[in-house]
């Protein structure tokens, strides 16, 4: 398979191997946590969960944070990103220990969510650092789109595996609290583990390049806004980012929104027990894992195809039609409100939601300045989850109390269809562009 081929070629890269490790434990950490959240918030006995419940707790937990994203993009550009990830683990770790005592002493629900902020929060340091430092541990543009493949997509795998493991241990010892408690402490666990394999990499490795370093906190806080504008504007002078990154939310926003909807599909509409409803988000959750694998597969060689004319336009064509199915596969299969269909569903969409997120990481990686990446790399945080919250605002106000909502998911399926002509507008005048600038060439 050329997937095996093109992972045992990065996997001879010793720095790549040590930056996927640490990528790899630090997501298998979040998937366990941020189920473990959603099991204490949407599958204990005692609460009587609602869609409106759900949004609000993905807004205190994600949008603060958030909102900070390119701020903390602007330090990661002064602070060397290898001890970002090794602190940021280890800072996670032992903040998500605390959120297991929080869990069994049952405090009231603002102080666990303070506290499950705070590990939200610094994963805006991780994730971005994990994606800016790619670049730094690849020797090639061609093994670049590679590892945009690959190591986004293990992590997400990853991830997965680790909301399985925890749906698994959440089932098998059904006793409330203090099982959230205990899978909270296994991601705890991983997270340490994340911060060891991170000291396996030299701190000056992933950069930035030290002439761009400011070890002085507070002159970095004070030109923090400065490089923010900074960043934004050089975003905005490179078109194909743009659109990718434009692209990118609104099929981040139809993703909210439809979690939300299977979440209280299984909660309500398919199962008769807590136990049951959480089996139910367990093979939701399996399926999207496999869509994600199958993008790794199958992007690399549908963007090679693509591209007519440039390694860019054939990254947003590939944006194009994953968009382009899921405004046609999401209704055909989600307006059945039945499982198996909704299951066929996630996997769609786990196929097209990653398919498009590798093309616009490698878009973002090609185009933007290795001095810009970090508060790029935040501002893409800041919109990937901000759109989930907002898709996530708008199932609130339109999901019933058992979730099936028709209007839901033909929103959904318009947002896709214009996602995919906006960008295939984008990629049609840029081959004009190019054909007029070829012309006048040879003139």
């Amino acid at each position: 398979m050329p997937v095996v081929r093109d992972l045992r070629v990065l996997l001879q890269l010793r720095d790549f191997r040590h930056l996927l490790a640490v990528r790899l434990l630090s997501q298998t950490a979040d998937g366990v946590y941020q189920v473990a959240l959603a099991a204490h918030v949407v599958f204990s006995p005692e609460k009587e969960t609602s869609a409106a419940a759900i949004a609000s707790a993905m807004a205190v937990l994600l949008l603060p944070y958030s909102l900070l994203g390119p701020f903390a993009g602007v330090l990661l550009d002064r602070w060397r990103r290898r001890q970002v990830l090794l602190h940021g683990n280890a800072l996670r770790s032992g903040l998500a220990t605390g959120t297991a005592v929080l869990i069994l002493a049952q405090v009231p629900d603002w102080l666990f969510y303070v506290s499950a902020l705070s590990v939200t929060g610094v994963n805006r340091f991780v994730l971005a650092g994990l994606s800016a430092s790619l670049p730094r541990v690849v020797d090639s543009q061609e093994r670049l789109v590679m590892a945009n493949s690959l190591s986004p997509t293990a992590g997400t795998l990853a991830a997965t595996l680790g909301g399985a493991l925890a749906l698994v241990l959440r089932i098998a010892v059904p006793d409330g609290a203090s099982s959230d408690a205990v899978v909270v402490l296994m991601g705890a666990a991983l997270y340490l583990s994340a911060a060891i394999a991170a000291l396996r990499m030299a701190p000056g490795l992933l950069g930035p390049d030290p002439s761009a370093l400011q070890p002085r906190l507070r002159a970095a806080l004070l030109s923090t806004v400065r490089g923010l504008v900074a960043g934004v504007r050089h975003l905005l002078e490179r078109r194909d980012p743009t659109v990718a990154l434009a692209g990118m939310t609104a099929m981040r926003f139809c993703y909210g929104a439809l979690t939300v909807m299977v979440l209280m599909l299984c909660r309500y509409a398919w199962a008769k027990t807590e136990s049951e409803g959480l089996a139910l988000l367990g093979f939701a959750v399996a399926a999207s894992g496999a869509g994600f694998f199958a993008a790794a597969v199958v992007t690399p060689g549908a963007v090679g195809r693509l591209s007519p004319a440039s390694d860019s336009d054939g990254r947003l064509r590939w944006m194009v039609v994953c968009a382009t199915a899921a405004s046609v596969l999401v209704p055909g299969l989600g307006l059945f409100f039945e499982p198996a269909p909704m299951l066929a569903a996630a996997f769609v969409l786990g196929l097209v939601t990653q398919g498009a997120k590798i093309a616009t990481d490698t878009v973002v990686q090609s185009s933007i300045a290795d001095d810009f990446r970090g508060r790029i790399f935040s501002l893409y945080d800041v919109l990937f989850n901000a759109a989930f919250v907002g898709g996530a605002a708008i199932a609130a106000l339109t999901l019933p109390p058992d979730g099936r909502s028709v209007t839901l998911v033909i929103l959904v399926a318009v947002l896709y269809a214009v996602t995919a002509l906006v960008a295939m507008f984008h990629v049609k005048h840029g081959e004009r562009e190019a054909k007029q600038t070829d012309v006048s060439r040879e003139t």
